[in-house]
């Protein structure tokens, strides 16, 4: 059996932890890491467990911040875990998304119906655009 390199299991384990598919989103974020000054930023994409965002300061990895950010359905504040970095861009995990979840819920399947394959092209929903 061949070895897998570090990267390839890495790779592959992000993709299996990854339960919800990704909608782009561009909204204005605010991070409010514990014990320091809020963090403004823009988001990049959103899903039903998590959400990336482009932050102009740093957020330590493994922090549990509290996000604010809007949405068609209604605002949202939650509590999430900053789980990854790079450069700018940050990814979070919901940690308590019971009070918001129907609105993060409605939007992505609103986007899901705007955006058959994410991966490709750009969207032409208004929620993917910055108003």
């Amino acid at each position: 059996m061949e070895k897998q390199s570090r990267f390839e299991t890495q790779t592959e384990e992000l993709v299996e932890a990854r339960l919800h598919r990704r909608f782009k989103l561009d909204v204005k974020v605010s991070v409010y890491p514990r014990d320091r000054p809020v963090v403004r930023g823009d988001t990049v994409d959103i899903s039903e467990s998590g959400i990336s965002a482009l932050l102009r300061e740093e957020v330590p990895i493994g922090e549990v911040v509290r996000l604010e950010f809007a949405l068609p359905f209604g605002d949202v504040e939650l509590l999430a875990l900053v789980r990854q970095r790079s450069a700018f861009r940050y990814g979070f995990q919901f940690v308590e998304a019971n009070s918001v979840g129907n609105i993060i819920g409605r939007t992505c399947s609103q986007l899901a119906a705007e955006q058959p394959d994410h991966s490709h092209g750009e969207s032409n929903s208004p929620l993917g655009r910055r108003v």
